[in-house]
């Protein structure tokens, strides 16, 4: 059985390029998410992306800034050595260092480093040399499957559980910024009954939320939460679908509520607690006799009556049966108790406490 559970109540904040080239940017970024993430308590990794530039892209090309891909690769562009700096970083913050690598070189980057998990971009899914080179890692892997097919997400997920690669699938939506009407977030149940066998997370670029669409998530199943971070300095442009610390400090706290709402996992019944089972009993009623009754006689439904309130040590509705003998006279209106009965539950010591426990105490 592969095991799912490093990714469980992982939250995965995207640095991407937000660096901008700088190392100085990237270390602010990191200790002011890093603090949000220690004071709300959460499991969280800090990512980068990998781009092995002077191969990524074609040389022909380097100097075509009117391409803004190609543009913004070439000036966020950072050395092994300077992302080396980050990822040390990230770790002595307390954070999961983990990467997105674009290209076959960067996967070789990611195993230098010793990154534990390894992200597949939506727009890579199928681009199966680098999957291949992936695979080789036997690193945990997560996928977004923004834009994807369903023969993609088949084929990516047969892939991995055939080399027993533990796979997060994220649902995403690869538009920036996402408005709360694209963001689809049924698509989890869809992938949750698809791959039963996989961790499913939502990875978001939504703009105007930060708290509804994790609570939505998080009930409907997503384990696993991915968005993008920025920070509000060096006069740049925050981009819409990026996250500031205070607004990543409330998606945090929009989990934990609904961690609490959502309560025991859907997969086992839940352990009402005390207080609940002690409002409940009172409701319940109590078994009383209609008649004198004499030592000896032998119940029947005709003897008695139900009624409000329970009384401690008294037979409830749930406990009455048809022939049990008194153990002693009981008076009109009076309550039948465990002791005046020869039953079966007063012999089990875990059953006779219960009932003595629970109703009103008249004494």
């Amino acid at each position: 059985m592969i095991d799912k559970d490093i990714f469980e109540d992982l939250f995965v904040l995207e640095m991407a390029n937000n660096h901008l080239g700088s190392v100085e940017r990237g270390l602010k970024i990191i200790q002011e998410f890093s603090q949000i993430v220690r004071f709300n308590n959460v499991r969280a990794s800090i990512k980068l992306q990998f781009r092995d530039v002077e191969h990524f892209v074609h040389k022909n090309f380097l100097d075509r800034s009117d391409l803004r891909y190609v543009k913004k690769t070439l000036d966020t562009r950072l050395s092994d050595e300077q992302y080396a700096t980050l990822v040390k970083a990230i770790r002595q913050a307390g954070c999961i260092a983990t990467a997105t690598p674009f290209d076959e070189r960067s996967v070789d980057l990611c195993v230098e480093l010793g990154l534990p998990i390894l992200k597949i971009a939506s727009s890579d899914l199928n681009d199966w040399l680098l999957l291949e080179k992936i695979a080789k890692t036997k690193k945990p892997v997560m996928v977004s499957t923004g834009g994807s097919s369903l023969k993609d997400m088949d084929d990516i997920v047969t892939f991995f559980a055939n080399r027993s690669i533990p796979l997060a699938i994220n649902h995403c939506v690869s538009i920036y910024p996402s408005e709360d009407s694209e963001l689809e977030i049924n698509q989890i149940d869809f992938l949750r009954n698809r791959y039963p066998l996989n961790t499913i997370g939502y990875s978001t670029h939504e703009c105007t939320d930060w708290a509804n669409s994790m609570m939505i998530a998080y009930a409907k199943g997503a384990r696993s939460f991915e968005r993008h971070v920025d920070i509000n300095s060096d006069g740049v442009k925050v981009s819409p679908y990026c996250s500031l610390p205070h607004q990543i400090d409330e998606w945090f706290k929009a989990f934990h509520k609904a961690k609490e709402m959502c309560g025991a996992p859907g997969t086992q019944k839940r352990m009402p607690p005390k207080k609940e089972i002690e409002y409940l009993d009172a409701l319940v009623r109590g078994v009383y006799a209609k008649e004198d009754l004499q030592e000896g006689h032998s119940l029947t439904d005709e003897d008695v009556y139900l009624a409000i309130p329970l009384q401690k040590g008294q037979l409830s509705c749930r406990e009455l049966m048809s022939g049990e003998m008194l153990l002693r006279a009981v008076k009109k209106d009076q309550a039948i108790h465990i002791d005046d009965i020869d039953s079966p539950y007063a012999q089990i010591p875990s059953l006779r406490k219960t009932i003595c426990d629970r109703g009103l105490d008249v004494s």
